[in-house]
C-alpha cells in the first residue's frame, strides 16, 4: 500500500471507530464531510517521510502521528470557514461544513476532530510509550498557544500583526509539528528538522496567498479574493505577484536545503519540489 493510501485508510478507520450506534448521526456525518474528500494530505505525508528518514521501529505510532496532524488540519479548516472568520461557502470543491450541516454542528465537528487527533495518538502509544510525551508536546505546540494554529487564527482578531508572525502561526506551526512528530516517532532528535517545517510552512502560506489572488474558485475549490475582502495579511498585497513568486521560490529552495543528511533525502526533495509546483496557480505555472 502506498503512503497516500495508508493515510486515507488510517483516516477512514479512525472515523469508522466513532461512527457507532448511539452516536449522534449529524455530527458523525459532519466530521466525515470535513475529512473526505481530502486535499493533498501533504502534512501527514511529510510526517511519514521524516519518520522513514529517521529510522523505524514504531510504524503504528508514526501513522497515528500523521493521522493526528491531518485531523487537526481539517479541524482548523472547519473553524476557519465559519461566518465568524472567513465565511467561506465551499472547501475542496464541496459545501463547507457549516453550509452543509449548520453552524452548531460545524463548531462541534471541529472540536471532535481535535479530540480524535489526540485519541489516535493515545491508542498507538503502546508501541513506543517512551516516545509519546515528547510527541504529544510537539503536536500540541503546533496547534495551541502561544504560536500554533489557534494563535494564527487569533491574530486575525487583532487590529494589527506582522505578516511573518501570522504566517508562522497560521500555517508554519503545523508543518513544524509534522516534521517534529515524524522525527520523534522514529526515535530521533526533532531539532534538525524544524527548519524544513518552518520553510515549507511559510512557502505554503505564500502559495495560498498567490492562489487567493491569481487562481479561480474552480481551481482551488474555495472562494478567492477573501484576504483582500477581509483585510488579512497577504504576501501578494505586500510584495506584488512577482515579489510573492520570488519569495515562494526562495522558501522552497531553503526548505530543500534544510533537509538534514539522511537516507530519504532524495524522496524528501522530490516531495517538496512537487508540492511547490502543484501549489503554484495554473496561470503562473505557464509563466514559470
Amino acid at each position: 500500500m502506498d503512503v497516500l493510501s495508508r493515510i486515507e485508510s488510517g483516516l477512514t478507520q479512525t472515523l469508522d471507530a466513532v461512527a457507532q450506534p448511539g452516536a449522534p448521526p449529524g455530527i458523525v456525518a459532519a466530521v466525515r464531510h470535513a475529512v473526505f474528500p481530502g486535499g493533498a494530505r501533504v502534512r501527514p505525508r511529510l510526517c511519514l517521510a521524516v519518520y522513514r528518514a529517521c529510522g523505524d521501529g514504531a510504524p503504528a505510532l508514526a501513522e497515528a502521528a500523521a493521522i493526528a496532524i491531518e485531523l487537526l488540519h481539517c479541524a482548523s479548516l472547519v473553524h476557519d470557514d465559519m461566518p465568524c472568520f472567513d465565511d467561506a461557502p465551499t472547501r475542496r470543491g464541496q459545501p463547507s461544513v457549516h453550509k452543509a450541516f449548520g453552524e452548531p454542528l460545524a463548531v462541534l465537528a471541529g472540536d471532535a476532530l481535535i479530540v480524535l487527533a489526540f485519541d489516535a495518538l493515545a491508542r498507538a502509544a503502546a508501541e513506543a510509550p517512551a516516545r509519546l510525551p515528547a510527541l504529544l508536546a510537539a503536536v500540541s505546540r503546533g496547534v495551541g498557544l502561544p504560536g500554533g494554529i489557534v494563535a494564527g487564527q487569533a491574530w486575525e482578531c487583532e487590529s494589527a500583526c506582522s505578516l511573518s508572525q501570522y504566517q508562522r502561526a497560521k500555517t508554519g506551526a503545523l508543518f513544524v509539528a509534522a516534521t517534529a512528530a515524524g522525527a520523534l516517532a522514529g526515535g530521533a532528535d526533532p531539532a534538525p528538522w524544524r527548519a524544513l517545517g518552518e520553510c515549507l510552512g511559510e512557502a505554503y502560506q505564500v502559495a495560498d496567498d498567490l492562489r487567493d489572488v491569481c487562481a479561480d474558485a474552480d481551481e482551488i475549490g474555495k472562494p478567492t479574493g477573501r484576504d483582500g475582502a477581509l483585510g488579512r495579511p497577504n504576501a501578494v498585497a505586500q510584495r506584488g505577484v512577482a515579489g510573492a513568486v520570488a519569495l515562494l521560490e526562495g522558501l522552497v529552495a531553503s526548505a530543500i536545503e534544510a533537509i538534514p543528511p539522511c537516507a530519504g533525502n532524495a524522496d524528501l526533495r522530490s516531495l517538496v519540489a512537487a508540492e511547490a509546483q502543484r501549489l503554484r496557480p495554473r496561470r503562473l505555472r505557464r509563466v514559470a
